[in-house]
């Protein structure tokens, strides 16, 4: 039985998160109502998997994160606001070791809490079996990004676009693409196009926090963009991102979400649409951490067709779903740790 502790200054939100975990019937459950009985619940108690609000009194959501991930590192999952601080917030507690996050229900909370339930019990199951870790040099990465001295960025051009990155991630996604896309040099000749499973509400400002560390351009896709060299876009939650041509020349774009595919932004739909746009042997496409199986079917028949792929190694991925699957299938042309994998797409196309 997994033990969870559930750390929330509401009563109510307790209550009910008890009640949805206790029905299920694999948790053993344990609560706190602020960061400073979280960390002496864990002492006390050894958790498995923690559940944490991010607004609280005496200890706030972040500060017990940080401790925690310094002090007794495991998986913990964040149950936030969709807001746009909320959505600052829970990007910082993802940087500081979150596993995932969960939103949390508005109005009425007894009612609504029912409809995030299943995504609950999958995402805190998940996070549950996940290998937590620090983030590869992120605090110096954020404070060499605060430093008032400009930063040398490429010269984007649109001339000379050879070839295009895919890569395709999800839970854990936030902190492993920071072992990544902050190691590609400043002249990477091709765009790079990411779709991260992610709320609408998260996409703008996560694209926005990975701009100050990458010496890439980095922008989230609202809508067409020509492909430009220098750029890594985002893909906008709440929809797809896919590839496509417009008066002759490449585009990515954002669309409404498909509903033959169950992850949003697909993975699989946007592997798909780089292989109706380009050669498959100008496609270079990376699977990294995740639950489930988005894209390795997509990147199976691209390795196939004389593309390359490269699957996350299991000892960094946070949740071994996605590249495992890819493994699984053939599809991987080569399974890197997530902090050579940068160095691979260099070795590739420069």
């Amino acid at each position: 039985m997994t033990k969870l502790l559930i750390v929330d200054d509401s009563a109510l939100m307790r209550k009910c998160l008890r009640e949805i975990f206790e029905r299920d019937g694999k948790f053993e459950i344990l609560t706190a109502r602020n960061g400073r009985e979280a960390l002496a619940q864990i002492e006390l108690h050894n958790p498995d998997v923690v559940t944490l609000d991010i607004n609280m009194p005496e200890m706030d959501g972040l500060s017990c994160l940080s401790e925690i991930m310094t002090n007794a590192p495991r998986p913990v999952v964040m149950v936030s606001s969709i807001t746009t601080k909320g959505a600052q917030a829970t990007l910082e507690a993802l940087e500081l070791g979150a596993v995932d996050f969960v939103e949390k229900p508005g109005g009425t909370v007894s009612l609504n809490i029912d409809l995030v339930g299943r995504e609950l019990i999958a995402k805190v199951g998940a996070a549950a079996k996940s290998k937590p870790r620090r983030t590869r040099g992120l605090v110096q990465r954020l404070r060499n990004a605060s430093e008032s001295r400009p930063r040398p960025r490429p010269s984007i051009s649109t001339e000379g676009v050879a070839g295009i990155v895919v890569i395709g991630v999800s839970t854990g996604g936030p902190r492993t693409l920071e072992d990544v896309l902050p190691e590609l040099p400043a002249d990477f000749p091709w765009p790079i196009v990411v779709a991260q499973h992610m709320p609408g509400a998260f996409t703008n400002s996560f694209a926005a926090r990975l701009d100050k560390i990458c010496a890439l351009n980095v922008v989230e896709v609202s809508s067409a963009l020509p492909l430009k060299r220098g750029q890594i876009y985002i893909g906008r939650g709440n929809a797809d991102v896919i590839l496509d041509t417009r008066l002759g020349r490449g585009i990515v774009n954002s669309v409404g979400e498909d509903s033959q595919y169950l992850w949003h932004p697909s993975v699989e739909r946007l592997v798909t649409s780089a292989m109706r746009t380009l050669e498959a042997s100008s496609i270079v496409a990376v699977e990294l951490t995740g639950m489930g199986n988005d894209g390795a079917a997509a990147m199976t028949t691209l390795k196939k067709a004389g593309g390359r792929t490269i699957a996350e190694h299991e000892s960094t991925a946070i949740v071994n779903g996605m590249p495992a699957e890819l493994v699984r299938m053939g599809g991987a042309s080569m399974v890197l740790p997530s902090h050579r994998i940068a160095d691979q797409l260099t070795a590739w196309i420069m």
